[in-house]
């Protein structure tokens, strides 16, 4: 590689990026575990070194710089006293102020707005997206087309995130390399997978998923602490979101993370309770939530025992993966059973929640219990596997590959399904 090559410009200072010996990226930079006053920075080199971040509010005066102790190949550096809703320029490096190339000329983040006030906010979604294959490109190059090449907000993983087994180098294809620009500017929040957990174990909080995502466990980024990666919340503005594990943690009504669960959702004030996990409790795709053998049994124990809290807590909108399709239920409330159980009285609104339709679903304002829900199957952002897609709750079912594109603006909640062909093929509000 010749040496002029190899600069990274940063305003008006231009660094070294391949000194002699200098160590190489080959992971990142990536952030995670964004909260309103920090954010943790993640990337990966090829020999061990002390990493540094530079950072600053623009580009000239990025001239801020936090390390962390000891020389390493996988580098993880917290910058805190950031403030919120701000915009801060930076660039990884090691500890002989040779800066290394990144994935994008500039790189920057926004650090979350102070918590309560709404703030609009765009999450993208994406389940089952691990395949490292055309489709998987086409449906990323959808969204960043269809988004005009804007970073969202925030980003959600819905699990299955590598195939076939989650191991470190099925990550690097199908997360690293995929999405590496996006990685370097807006906070990722994912959830583990059947397949991540070929490699990881939730109990022992080990293996691939757990070493390459930091999350938060003390209840840093909003909620309260779990004391695990496998299960967590955090708030953006308006908005509490909280991930399970449908995997490899206990899906008893009276585990841990279930015991966790009410306590959390009594604790938040947000407006708006966003969950996601792997394992949908209603589907009719690539599998079937109404047989207790599909999954070990997962489906139908996260719907008998775990939908009942979500929904007494006033949970809004559930997002899984795992089918490999598109499914979106109406708008629902106390449907614990198989799908020949279900009746009127579980629709509270059996419109399409859509504006120039039969009207946005509507809830009173707040966190209430048992007004509803809409559930939402996002598994074709990788490939797509057919079913019968005919649950009785689903409003729509499509065997398209896609992700959703999820905006919430004070107190309304908006939510797109967007092809591989960057084609709107579903759309619905909840207004409060």
């Amino acid at each position: 590689m010749k040496r002029a090559a190899c600069f990274l410009a940063l305003g008006l200072v231009v660094f070294s990026a391949c000194a002699l010996g200098t160590p190489k990226l080959i992971r990142g930079p990536y952030l995670q575990s964004a909260t309103t006053n920090s954010m943790v920075i993640r990337w990966r080199t090829d020999d061990s070194s002390k990493g540094l971040v530079r950072y600053g509010l623009t580009e000239a005066t990025a001239t801020n710089v936090v390390s962390h102790a000891g020389k390493l190949t996988e580098h993880i550096v917290l910058l805190t006293g950031l403030k919120p809703a701000t915009r801060y320029f930076y660039a990884v490096g090691t500890e002989t102020n040779v800066w290394l190339s990144p994935v994008t000329n500039t790189m920057t983040f926004v650090t979350p707005p102070p918590v309560g006030p709404a703030k609009p906010t765009r999450i993208w979604v994406i389940g089952d997206p691990g395949t490292a294959s055309a489709n998987q490109r086409a449906v990323r190059d959808a969204f960043y087309r269809w988004n005009r090449a804007e970073v969202p907000d925030l980003w959600l993983m819905l699990g299955d995130n590598a195939y076939s087994a989650g191991t470190d180098a099925q990550y690097q294809a199908a997360v690293f390399h995929m999405y590496a620009w996006l990685l370097a500017n807006s906070p990722l929040w994912p959830t583990l997978g059947n397949h991540d957990a070929g490699s990881a174990n939730s109990g022992t909080q080990s293996g691939v998923y757990y070493d390459v995502f930091t999350l938060p466990t003390l209840g840093q980024a909003g909620g309260l602490p779990s004391g695990t990666e496998a299960y967590y919340s955090f708030d953006y503005a308006n908005i509490h979101f909280i991930c399970l594990d449908s995997q490899d943690t206990d899906r008893s009504p009276t585990g841990m993370m279930a015991e966790w669960l009410r306590d959390d959702l009594a604790s938040t004030a947000r407006d708006w309770i966003v969950c996601f996990f792997h394992h949908p409790p209603y589907t009719k795709g690539s599998h079937d939530s109404d047989k207790l053998s599909d999954s070990g049994g997962r489906l139908v124990q996260m719907r008998e025992n775990i939908l009942p809290i979500l929904e007494q807590g006033g949970v809004d909108l559930v997002l899984t993966g795992h089918s490999h399709c598109y499914e979106r239920s109406y708008l629902l409330d106390g449907h614990y059973g198989y799908s020949t159980n279900l009746t009127a009285g579980n629709f509270k609104d059996r419109g399409d929640g859509r504006e120039d339709g039969s009207g946005p679903y509507r809830k009173t304002s707040g966190t209430k219990p048992h007004e509803g829900a809409v559930y939402v199957v996002a598994g074709s952002s990788g490939q797509r596997s057919g079913g019968k897609l005919n649950h009785p709750v689903n409003f729509l079912s499509l065997n398209r590959l896609g992700s959703v594109v999820l905006d919430i603006n004070g107190q309304e909640l908006s939510l797109k399904f967007i092809t591989e062909k960057a084609q709107l093929r579903d759309y619905f509000t909840i207004r409060k």
